[in-house]
């Protein structure tokens, strides 16, 4: 049974609370405390998977909870309650919080948070690897695409569209991003896939106070060219474009060719999570691929016990963004696990991943065996071809 604590310093709040989420009894352990300082005894004295915790409190508020809740635990699930006036102190807590939902929160909106939270737990069952991904306030962003935001950002002639631009070259930003816009603190009433809109839409203050805040941003301090992150930002472009391009031609929904390109621009986050929260164990990775011939796949699950496709969902996941694109993330490597049927997102980049080169080499996937695998599902030779076309154009 997953702990969960709720946080928040009105006593007639946590009443609803428990009233509200009383049918979740059988399912969850749940605590209540009243105010921070209650909130962190408990924490010291007992396990918790999930917080739930109120931004605005007197003595420490939300996201000075949240940076202690993670000092304490990394692995926990943080979600952070905010009101619309909060928007600078939610900023604050963009490193540590894993999701924001707006106050007054139903208990459906609530409980599915929750919920979700609990189900990707199961999705990475190493818990030390669960509190590795869980634990990254930030990943970083290569440092000329950095400081080229930095400068636009800077620039008395701003443009956002030019910071769109930008950020959708980088994948950090790009998953931060979308993290950020798509939470229930912006109160969207759909998800925003388009990298483009979501700057608009943030505008040029939020997006500025982002770009100066290291909790949010940061710049790659390690050996780029060591860890083949060059590689690696230009292989999750192609795949982005080409899933796009693929999800183009078979689907009239442009929010479904949206969500396929963000889906392959972050198909490859979780090998970037292993590079920065786990860099000897990447440097094993490495060295298993380039002494011993393994895929990255092979090399990771020998190390870790689990591979980037499940790390990286975990993590898209906890932010809160579509399940599509976290089903995409952990299935592109997996063509037995796309959903068969109607053509999907995960579909779509499984078949582009291979198809778009790389010199890194956990890219290494025969693009022809992947693409047969995908017949299973009614994908004829043709088409086939007609995909591979696509993602070279």
């Amino acid at each position: 049974m997953r702990r969960v604590l709720f946080v928040d310093d009105e006593p007639n709040v946590l009443s609803g609370l428990r009233r509200m989420l009383r049918p979740m009894r059988n399912e969850w352990d749940m605590s209540f405390a009243e105010g921070a300082a209650a909130a962190l005894k408990m924490l010291a004295e007992n396990e918790f998977h999930v917080v739930v915790t109120d931004m605005r409190m007197p003595n420490m508020d939300g996201a000075d909870l949240l940076r202690k809740v993670h000092a304490h635990d990394p692995g926990i699930t943080r979600i952070v309650l905010s009101g619309q006036t909060d928007q600078e102190s939610a900023l604050r807590s963009s490193g540590t919080a894993h999701q924001f939902l707006a106050k007054p929160c139903d208990a459906d909106t609530l409980r599915e948070a929750v919920l979700r939270a609990c189900r990707l737990r199961d999705l990475l069952k190493n818990e030390k690897v669960q509190r590795v991904v869980a634990g990254l306030d930030a990943l970083p962003s290569l440092p000329e695409i950095y400081q080229e935001l930095r400068r636009e950002m800077d620039s008395d002639d701003m443009s956002l569209e030019r910071v769109g631009e930008i950020i959708a070259k980088d994948i950090a930003l790009t998953a931060k991003l979308l993290q950020l816009v798509n939470s229930a603190f912006f109160g969207l009433p759909r998800h925003i896939e388009n990298i483009g809109q979501a700057a608009n839409f943030l505008g040029a203050d939020t997006i500025r106070g982002l770009a100066l805040s290291t909790a949010a941003f940061k710049c790659f301090e390690g050996d780029s060219s060591k860890l083949q992150l060059d590689a690696l930002w230009s292989h999750s472009l192609a795949v982005g474009a080409a899933a796009r391009a693929i999800a183009t031609k078979e689907s009239k929904d442009r929010n479904i060719a949206d969500e396929a390109m963000q889906a392959g621009m972050l198909h490859d986050i979780g090998k970037l999570i292993i590079a920065t929260g786990a860099p000897d164990a990447y440097e094993q990775v490495l060295e298993k691929m380039n002494n011993d011939g393994m895929t990255a796949r092979d090399a990771e699950l020998e190390v870790l016990g689990c591979d980037h496709a499940q790390m990286g969902a975990y993590l898209i996941g906890l932010w809160g963004l579509p399940d599509s694109i976290v089903e995409a993330i952990a299935f592109h490597h997996a063509a037995s696990e796309v959903p068969s049927g109607e053509f999907s997102v995960a579909m779509a980049v499984f078949a582009a991943s291979p198809l778009c080169p790389s010199s890194h080499k956990a890219a290494a996937d025969d693009p022809a065996e992947s693409l047969g695998e995908l017949k299973w599902s009614g994908l004829s030779p043709e088409k086939c071809q007609e995909w591979s076309a696509l993602a070279a154009a």
